[in-house]
């Protein structure tokens, strides 16, 4: 077993993982350190890092006052190998602040596994309170964004654009319904490695069914190329819109996306 071979299904949701919510410290000389506060209750998952990392590593608890809550008790998983942390750093994870940086390691990956990581660190898998399933990731990286809307598109056949946004100016990607049931069987497959509580939600989200008296969804319209035309020579976009009978938002992304071609 090579440490952090990102093919192992097992290192690449690690490594996801250790990219959303791990931290590389810097040292004086060689020193430095890996660690990973989490809520107590998903401490299972640092025991699970712990094993699969042949270097010695310790996992810590604290409890403390937050702005969200009184006694809050947390899990730490230190790491301070150098040999393990030039490997992390090696393969996309940045000592310091990291937020906007990280990207998808440009090395043979387990894909699904590494976006399980980072969703179960910086994502969501559950229900809305109207009961729609739903599963999303907030990151601030452009890159992961791009690549979790890209591996979807490809292996789901679900289309997804995303755009920071003006309050904090980062990405929420979320599907919802159809799409939120296919993203969690796809992700949280019989056996994977997971956060507990997450694996249980990602169940229920992928035996969701559409509810009789809920209206159909709608199928996508593609663009037919004399479509495009119509678009690009329009003096405006509602004028685009009238012609094609399109929504003028539906219209504005795609013009948008034909501009970026």
């Amino acid at each position: 077993m090579t440490f952090m071979d990102l093919e192992d299904p097992r290192y690449a949701y690690m490594f996801g993982f250790l990219q959303a919510d791990g931290h590389l410290h810097a040292g004086p000389g060689r020193k430095g350190r890996l660690s990973v506060e989490i809520s107590h209750r998903d401490i299972d998952i640092l025991h699970a890092f712990q094993e699969l990392c042949p270097y010695r590593s310790t996992i810590r608890e604290r409890t403390r006052n937050t702005n969200f809550a009184e006694n809050h008790r947390t899990a730490i998983w230190t790491l301070c190998a150098e040999e393990a942390r030039a490997r992390l750093n090696e393969a996309g994870l940045p000592y310091g602040k990291k937020s906007r940086t990280i990207a998808p390691p440009r090395v043979p990956l387990s894909q699904r596994d590494y976006l399980r990581g980072l969703i179960d660190a910086d994502g969501a898998v559950g229900f809305t309170g109207e009961g729609l399933p739903f599963v999303s990731l907030v990151t601030a990286s452009t890159a992961v964004a791009t690549f979790l809307c890209r591996h979807t598109k490809l292996q789901l056949g679900l289309h997804k654009l995303t755009s920071r946004n003006s309050r904090d100016q980062v990405y929420n990607v979320m599907y919802m319904r159809e799409a939120g049931a296919a993203v969690a069987e796809h992700l949280y497959y019989p056996g994977c490695l997971a956060l507990r509580r997450k694996s249980v939600a990602a169940a229920e989200v992928a035996a969701w069914k559409r509810p009789s008296h809920m209206a159909p969804p709608r199928q996508r319209r593609t663009w037919a190329p004399w479509e495009d035309q119509i678009l690009l020579t329009a003096p405006t976009i509602s004028e685009a819109a009238e012609q094609l009978g399109r929504s003028e938002k539906s219209c504005q992304l795609r013009r948008w996306r034909l501009r970026c071609q």
